[in-house]
C-alpha cells in the first residue's frame, strides 16, 4: 500500500505597490494524516459549527499576526488573498489589529436588510445589494500582455453580518465590496468577474479600480509558488524528515 506523506506551506509575500517583491513576512508548515479524499470528508461536516482554530484555514490568521508583527505597522498594511481567505473571522481580527484587509469574495454572507425594504422580502445577502448597485463606470485592463478588455465596475458599503450560529461571539461590520465584470470576453475564455471585499474606504471610482490593481498583486505569489515548485523542484524533495524538508523550502524560498 502506498503511504503519501510529506508537509504543505503556506506563505505570505510582501509587494510594494508597483508590484516589487521584498520576501516573505510569515510561512506556515503543517502535515495531514489523510492527504487524499479531504475534500469528501469537509462534505459532511458543518463548517460554521467547527472552531476556527481546529481548521486548516487558521493558518491565514496566523500569517495575519506574524506579518504584522514582523512589518511593526500593521495601518501600513493590506492583506491581500484569494477566495479561501473569505473568512468572517479574519475582517474582524483585521479590525481588531488596526490592519487593512482585500479579499477576493467567495461567500454570499447575509446583510442587513435595508430601511426601506417591504416587510414580506427575503432575508437580503451581500450579492442582492451589490447587484442593486448601479455600474460607476468602465476601466480597461491589460490581459496576457497583449490583449486589452473593458471592464464595468461598480462598489457598495454593506452592513455584513456574520455567519448565524456565530452572531453572539461576532460584530457586523460595513465593508465595502467591489464587482468587476468583463464586458466582451472573447469567444473560449470565461469572462473576468471578480468580486472582492475590503475594509478600506472606496469613495469613488478611481479607488476602486486602485483596489482591483492591489487584488491583481495577488498573481505574484503564484508566480513565486511557481518558481518553488518548478524552478527548484520542490516537490520532488525526498527527505527523512519533516523538519529537513522545512529547511529545505525555508532555504528555496529565498532563492524563488
Amino acid at each position: 500500500m502506498l503511504t503519501l506523506c510529506g508537509v504543505l506551506m503556506h506563505s505570505s509575500l510582501a509587494v510594494t505597490l508597483t508590484g516589487t517583491p521584498l520576501g516573505l513576512t510569515a510561512a506556515k508548515f503543517w502535515t495531514r494524516t489523510k492527504f487524499k479524499g479531504t475534500l469528501a470528508l469537509k462534505r459532511h461536516i458543518n463548517p460554521t459549527r467547527v472552531p476556527i482554530e481546529t481548521k486548516e484555514s487558521y493558518r491565514w490568521l496566523e500569517n495575519l499576526r506574524q506579518s504584522i508583527a514582523l512589518v511593526g505597522a500593521p495601518e501600513r498594511c493590506v492583506h491581500v488573498g484569494d477566495r479561501e481567505s473569505d473568512i468572517y473571522k479574519l475582517y474582524c481580527t483585521a479590525q481588531d489589529l488596526g490592519t487593512s484587509f482585500l479579499v477576493r469574495v467567495q461567500t454570499n454572507r447575509l446583510a442587513e436588510r435595508p430601511a426601506d425594504a417591504a416587510p414580506h422580502d427575503p432575508a437580503h445577502r451581500v450579492f442582492a445589494q451589490l447587484a442593486a448597485a448601479p455600474w460607476e463606470g468602465r476601466h480597461r485592463i491589460t490581459v496576457d500582455q497583449d490583449e486589452t478588455t473593458w471592464l464595468q465596475v461598480k462598489f457598495a458599503a454593506i452592513n455584513t453580518l456574520p455567519p448565524v450560529g456565530k452572531q453572539k461571539r461576532y460584530s457586523p461590520q460595513v465593508l465595502t465590496y467591489i464587482h468587476a465584470l468583463e464586458e466582451n470576453p472573447p469567444p473560449g475564455r470565461e469572462p473576468i468577474d471578480w468580486k472582492v471585499v475590503t475594509n478600506l474606504p472606496v469613495e469613488d471610482l478611481s479607488a476602486a479600480v486602485e483596489k482591483l490593481g492591489w487584488y491583481a498583486l495577488r498573481w505574484k505569489a503564484e508566480v513565486f509558488h511557481k518558481v518553488m515548485k518548478s524552478g527548484c523542484r520542490a516537490e520532488e524533495a525526498r527527505l527523512e524528515t519533516a523538519e529537513r524538508l522545512a529547511k529545505f523550502l525555508a532555504l528555496i524560498a529565498v532563492v524563488s
